[in-house]
């Protein structure tokens, strides 16, 4: 057997692989009379069929499927032996291959092509310098907040007519019949201020006609309006009509111990300036999910920008087409293979950083991850009192269904979380406060 590596390049190259007759004929002979022992075939007894009488039926089957086991291993333990970085998997040369004769053959050559990524470094170090922010919760916030708080946890009665602040639920249609909604609701103070009017004194069985893009100037409450994506939504327009179903109205919650409790739990808060700062921190902490989720955009970007690392690009649309039983396409590879190469960089720098810095995920921390899942879907601390060591079988099975693919993407989403840790701490965050309108505005123009 003979291996060697043809390198077309810093990133792209073949692998040759020459076999002769020794290399494989005795896994073959070794397969045949395994196939005799077991065999059922008519007119000889079970273990008794002649090795010739296999290589006539099944010969070339196992020929074909024995050189294919034995080049398997050869690549890879080629690749680990020669500590060969490749991206995607090899791809054999089918011409080659289809151009091989099985039935007379003794000596075969087989190509595989490959994309290889260069080594490359990276600078985790204070000199790197990204932008980060943090909110300033405002009065406005909080009591913006607590107005929310006290609508959603109010009395809904079902008044005669519509008034602003009420949510109006009705069938709805485009006036050129077109669209067709049997269940659609409007919340009468998310519409735009000088089309509120129309929206008052409705009552059920009365009809609103309105221009949708009069009323709403975001896709997003568009999209909510005609129970579609907001891709679709954008191509609605002109006008619809809504025939009124139902009026609910909320009247908001005093803000008592009732409140407090629904909001927080039991006895979680007692007094009102208790609540206040407890809406206050609560709202603190999702902004700093947010701020956080953000921070990690930057440092991804900063990463890419400063980061070189030359790709095969090539090797890897050849790759995806053929790995993807059809479904990736050149006109599929046009709109998304930037992303694709963007998404596969960085996770080629988070891995480097993990190697570099020894960052591991042990199988105990992925079992504890999972839960805490468990107990945060069913109820959180009083489920995990209640069910005590049976948490850990819950854990278990969750871990084994998918094929492990549940244990990956915890493994995975933990080692990311590791790894971007050690990045926040060793890099320079430019943090300036804004105001939650300002971070909002800083997020939308924040584009790839």
């Amino acid at each position: 057997m003979e291996i060697t590596l043809d390198k077309k390049g810093s990133t792209e190259g073949l692998i040759k692989i020459r076999l002769n007759e020794g290399d494989y004929q005795p896994h073959v002979e070794e397969k045949v009379k395994d196939y005799a022992r077991k065999a059922n075939i008519k007119g000889f007894r079970q273990g008794k069929v002649p090795t010739g009488v296999i290589k006539k039926m099944f010969g070339k089957s196992i020929l074909v499927d024995e050189i294919n086991h034995l080049l398997s291993h050869k690549i890879t333990d080629y690749i680990k032996e020669n500590n060969l970085k490749i991206l995607g998997e090899p791809i054999p040369n089918a011409d080659k291959t289809r151009n091989i004769d099985w039935e007379a053959q003794k000596d075969f050559e087989f190509e595989y092509q490959i994309g290889m990524v260069e080594d490359f470094s990276y600078d985790l170090s204070s000199k790197a310098k990204v932008k980060g922010y943090k909110i300033d919760l405002d009065k406005k916030v909080i009591d913006e907040t607590v107005a929310d708080l006290r609508k959603r946890f109010g009395k809904v009665t079902y008044p005669e007519a519509s008034e602003i602040g009420d949510n109006i639920f009705g069938e709805l249609r485009s006036a050129d019949g077109s669209v067709k909604r049997e269940s659609a609701f409007i919340a009468t103070d998310k519409i735009e201020k000088k089309e509120q009017k129309k929206f008052t004194g409705l009552k059920k069985e009365d009809e609103v006609e309105f221009d949708i893009d009069a009323i709403y100037k975001d896709e997003e409450s568009k999209a909510q309006l005609l129970g579609t994506g907001e891709d679709e939504s954008t191509a609605a327009t002109g006008k619809f009509v809504l025939k009124v179903n139902n009026i609910s109205r909320t009247e908001p919650s005093e803000i008592n111990q009732e409140l407090f409790d629904r909001v927080f739990g039991k006895d979680a808060v007692k007094t009102e300036e208790e609540f206040f700062n407890k809406v206050k921190e609560t709202i603190g902490e999702n902004y700093k999910r947010e701020t956080d989720h953000f921070l990690d955009h930057h440092i991804e970007d900063y990463f890419l920008d400063h980061t070189k690392i030359n790709l095969p690009s090539d090797f890897l649309k050849t790759w995806l087409k053929a790995s993807s039983q059809g479904q990736v396409t050149d006109s599929i590879l046009d709109k998304e293979f930037d992303q694709y190469v963007r998404s596969l960089k960085w996770d080629l720098i988070k891995n480097k950083i993990a190697d570099d810095n020894k960052i591991t995920v042990e199988a105990e921390e992925v079992r504890n991850k999972a839960k805490e899942l468990i107990t945060a879907q069913f109820g959180g601390p009083a489920f995990a009192a209640q069910f005590g060591d049976r948490l850990d079988a819950f854990a278990d099975n969750y871990l084994q269904n998918e094929n492990g693919q549940n244990f990956m993407k915890l493994y995975n989403q933990l080692k990311h979380e590791k790894i971007m840790k050690l990045i926040r701490e060793k890099v320079t965050v430019d943090e300036k406060t804004v105001s939650v309108d300002e971070f909002k505005k800083i997020v939308e123009e924040h584009k790839h």
